[in-house]
């Protein structure tokens, strides 16, 4: 059964260069070996779906991100014990098996995910162990392909796949596979077609903009977060913040989400990707008052899933990469809306100093909090820790804007102290 060389996907998009991958499963470095073996002991042991089918397994996430960040064999396993705490079994028994020639009639059906999974690692043996064929053939065909619904459970589908690539783990990629059906929810309609459809099959009308004075064809993302937040059409609909407000927002407020997702102009899905990553970076770190530093467990999900498209940007077929940024600027308004829209303050970085910390006193932050955190209950500190790290390779492949990330990345990794969910 050996981990076969995985073939690219057709006519990737090239506008980003790729992030470079490992293959740890087939070393013999004992920090290698750790990773593998863990990751392969959460896929067998452990649900990716738990408490009710509520919450998402991080471990991958978690072990990935510590993993890039250097940290050394024994903080991989010490990390896997805290953050496996709260973690189920796999159920004893499935509802029923998923087949090739039925596989999207349970999509959506969270109780099906043990069965989603089987039913993708049976692809896997049909396809001689090339994972990267088996993403291929199940999130990029049809008219509804499997990819835009990324997007549902917080994006964790996204950022599986994305740790898949980066790890070349097989049983991630088939997770995150599972992660996709199981999450696929009424967002993708809005990607899939520049016309999407309400529910019932009837066409949504082209809705005006809802104030006057709105400027279509902006490039600059950040301007239109303002332009939402000065829109009375959303303020007090919600009674708090919150992931059960996504459905709400579009019942309430469809045409005027709809008019500003169609305000964001794509020239090329690089360079608008670009701008919708410093803009989540900004979203996480300073939409919070003066002085009482919150940072949003809800809004982090922005910079994770926005480095995880930058991860699989490249790696998906050139046709996919605009609609994925788009589906990206979607991500952003509703998660940006379901958290009652915070006023961003860019202006709170420039009272960050750097006093000579670089990325090195970054990352052995970040790794010295999670070290001593034992925390378990409810994975907070692996987003802390996937965040610090998307920051820091965004710097990375963004030189230019090196100092932002910089900065960013001190003013959260110093000043977090735990995560506030926007109530």
């Amino acid at each position: 059964m050996g981990n076969a060389k995985s073939t690219p996907l057709n006519n990737p998009y090239t506008g980003l260069p790729r992030v470079p991958t490992t293959n740890p499963s087939a070393s013999t470095d004992k920090r290698d070996r750790t990773l593998t073996h863990l990751l392969r002991l959460n896929h067998h042991n452990y649900s990716l779906l738990y408490s009710q089918l509520r919450f998402h397994n991080h471990l991958p996430h978690a072990l990935g991100s510590a993993y890039l960040l250097d940290a050394p064999s024994e903080h991989l396993t010490r990390l896997y014990e805290s953050e496996s705490k709260p973690l189920e079994p796999w159920p004893p028994t499935t509802p029923g098996e998923i087949a090739r020639h039925d596989w999207r009639e349970h999509i959506s059906d969270r109780h099906y995910q043990r069965s989603y999974l089987d039913f993708f690692e049976d692809e896997l043996v049909r396809l001689g162990y090339d994972w990267r064929r088996v993403v291929a053939e199940y999130l990029f065909q049809g008219p509804e392909p499997l990819i835009f619904g990324g997007i549902g459970g917080l994006g964790h589908p996204l950022i599986h796949l994305g740790y898949a690539f980066e790890l070349g783990s097989k049983e991630v990629g088939m997770e995150a596979l599972s992660l996709f059906a199981t999450n696929y929810d009424f967002l993708h309609g809005y990607v899939d077609s520049e016309f999407p459809t309400a529910a019932g099959g009837v066409p949504v009308e082209s809705p005006s903009p809802p104030l006057p004075t709105v400027v279509h064809d902006c490039q600059d993302p950040l301007e239109i977060i303002h332009r939402i937040r000065m829109d009375t059409a959303f303020h007090g609909i919600f009674p708090h913040a919150g992931a059960e407000n996504i459905p709400l927002l579009f019942e309430l407020r469809e045409k005027e989400v709809l008019a500003y997702y169609r305000q964001f102009k794509i020239e090329s899905p690089a360079t608008a990707h670009k701008s919708l990553n410093h803009l989540a970076a900004l979203l996480l770190t300073c939409s919070h008052d003066p002085g009482r530093p919150e940072f949003d467990f809800f809004v982090v999900h922005l910079t994770t899933v926005s480095y995880a498209i930058r991860i699989l940007l490249p790696e998906v077929p050139e046709e996919y990469a605009r609609p994925l940024v788009k589906m990206q600027w979607l991500f952003t308004i509703v998660v940006y809306l379901i958290q009652l829209s915070r006023e961003v303050r860019p202006e709170l970085l420039d009272g960050v100093e750097l006093r000579g910390r670089g990325w090195g006193d970054v990352v052995r932050k970040a790794l010295d909090r999670d070290e001593g955190s034992g925390s378990g209950g409810e994975m907070e500190d692996a987003h802390y820790l996937k965040a610090v790290r998307a920051l820091k390779d965004s710097a990375q492949l963004w030189k230019d804007q090196e100092e932002f990330y910089l900065t960013a990345a001190v003013k959260f990794a110093w000043e977090f102290e735990k995560w506030s969910f926007g109530e």
